[in-house]
């Protein structure tokens, strides 16, 4: 039976200029860098408290970086996790919205790849 997702890939253009972004700026850490093929690394990162793990990948004509991703991150309060984001430079293009279901939001990462922000 499927347990779970392992992990989720992300087009990127710069491994190194994503690595950067996705450590210091969003707080996620560094599990795996090694050679994959001559063109790029194998990056896979963890998110503190989580189990699935997220892999920047250049994945050439197939997918190419600035997309709207189908990954949305979890946080317990959306509004202050935008807050802290914002003053590390993340560019956010929806404000926290507060709905019947929750709150959400939506931000940019280096590569122009848009991700959702949302509460349980």
């Amino acid at each position: 039976m499927i347990k779970g997702v392992k992990f989720a890939s992300i087009p990127v253009s710069n491994q190194d200029r994503a690595l950067a972004f996705y450590t210091e700026k969003l707080g996620f850490r560094l599990l795996t860098d090694q050679p994959f093929s001559d063109e790029q690394r194998w990056i896979e990162l963890g998110i503190p408290g989580a189990d699935t793990r997220v892999v920047l990948f250049k994945f050439g004509e197939s997918l190419q970086p600035g997309c709207q991703m189908n990954i949305t991150f979890w946080a317990d309060d959306v509004e202050a996790t935008a807050r802290e984001l914002k003053s590390k430079g993340v560019q956010f293009i929806m404000e926290p919205k507060r709905e019947d279901w929750g709150t959400a939001a939506a931000f940019k990462d280096v590569d122009g790849n848009t991700f959702v922000l949302s509460s349980k």
